[in-house]
């Protein structure tokens, strides 16, 4: 491995699916997606892509995951 890539941090696998949302949200109400988004959602803030807002309302984007 090399430096850069520690530096850099692991990458996060995701699939086509969640790279579609990540591309498609950077801020977005939790209410107002659909149950298979929200699924989606639910496992992107898993992987650490989204955090959730401290009035649990809102989906946040927190890395830059254009892959």
């Amino acid at each position: 491995m090399k430096i850069v890539h520690l530096l850099s941090g692991p990458d996060v696998a995701l699939s086509n699916q969640e790279q579609q949302f990540a591309k498609k949200y950077n801020h977005v109400k939790i209410n107002s997606l659909s149950e298979h988004e929200q699924w989606l959602a639910q496992n992107l803030v898993r992987k650490g892509i989204y955090t959730i807002s401290k009035d649990n309302e809102t989906l946040i984007k927190r890395l830059d995951e254009n892959k």
